[in-house]
C-alpha cells in the first residue's frame, strides 16, 4: 500500500448491528469529511479468508484506528462480546511491536460512558477514552477533533460544519438511494461509503454560514 494511502486510512472497529448503525454512519461520514478514508471489516467479503486475517490485513493498511468498546455487555448466552477489544489489542500490538511504519499508528477509543471501561478492560487505563453516550451527534466532534489533533492538518472543517453537512446528507439520502435503486434499510457498508463520499465531493464547498443549525 502506498505510504500516502496508509496515512490517510482509518480503521473503524465497532459493532455492526442495526442499533449501532446511526453512530457508524456518523463516523464514516465524518472521516470522509475530514479528508480520510474509512476502512472496516465490512468492506470485503471472502468466505475463503479467515476473518482475523482480513482484519489484520486492514489494520496493517491503516495509520489511524477508531475503536468503540461500548458493546461488551452480556449476550443472550450470558457471555460478553469481545470482538472490539480483541481488534483494539491487535491494533495496539501492531503499534507496539511493528516496524517503524506501524509505530506511527494512532488510536481513538470510544465508549458509551466515561470510565465504564475500567470495569472490564482496566489495562487500557491511561489511554484517552471518549464517551459518545450512544448519540451519533456527539460522536462527530469527537472524531473530528481527534483527527485534527492527531494529524496536524489545518484544512479539516470544524465539528459544527461537519454536523450541518451530515444533517443535509441524511435528509437527501432517501432520494440518493432511490436514484440508484437502493433500499436505505438494506445499504451495505460499501454502498453507504460510496454515497457519502460522492455527496461530499459535490457539497463539501457549501459555505458554513449557509448551513442549517
Amino acid at each position: 500500500m502506498p505510504i500516502n494511502e496508509y496515512t490517510s486510512s482509518v480503521f473503524i472497529n465497532c459493532p455492526f448491528d442495526k442499533d449501532y448503525r446511526p453512530i457508524l454512519y456518523a463516523i464514516v461520514f465524518t472521516v470522509f469529511d475530514c479528508g480520510y478514508l474509512p476502512r472496516c471489516a465490512l468492506e470485503f467479503e471472502d468466505a475463503g479468508q479467515v476473518r482475523i486475517d482480513k482484519i489484520s490485513r486492514i489494520i496493517s493498511e491503516c495509520k489511524f484506528g477508531i475503536h468503540d468498546i461500548s458493546r461488551t455487555e452480556l449476550d443472550v448466552n450470558n457471555l460478553p462480546r469481545f470482538n472490539m477489544p480483541l481488534e483494539l489489542g491487535l491494533f495496539m500490538g501492531a503499534k507496539k511491536y511493528g516496524s517503524q511504519h506501524h509505530k506511527q499508528k494512532v488510536s481513538l477509543i470510544l465508549d458509551r460512558a466515561m470510565y465504564r471501561y475500567q470495569i472490564f478492560i482496566s489495562d487500557i487505563a491511561g489511554q484517552d477514552i471518549m464517551a459518545h453516550n450512544n448519540n451519533a451527534d456527539e460522536v462527530i466532534p469527537i472524531v473530528r477533533n481527534w483527527l485534527r489533533n492527531s494529524s496536524g492538518r489545518r484544512t479539516i472543517p470544524g465539528g459544527a460544519a461537519i454536523s450541518s453537512r451530515y444533517r443535509l446528507f441524511k435528509t437527501g439520502l432517501p432520494i440518493l438511494c432511490s436514484t440508484l435503486h437502493l433500499e436505505q434499510d438494506e445499504l451495505i457498508f460499501n454502498d453507504y461509503a460510496l454515497l457519502a463520499s460522492e455527496w461530499l465531493k459535490e457539497n463539501s464547498l457549501i459555505p458554513s454560514d449557509t448551513l442549517p443549525e
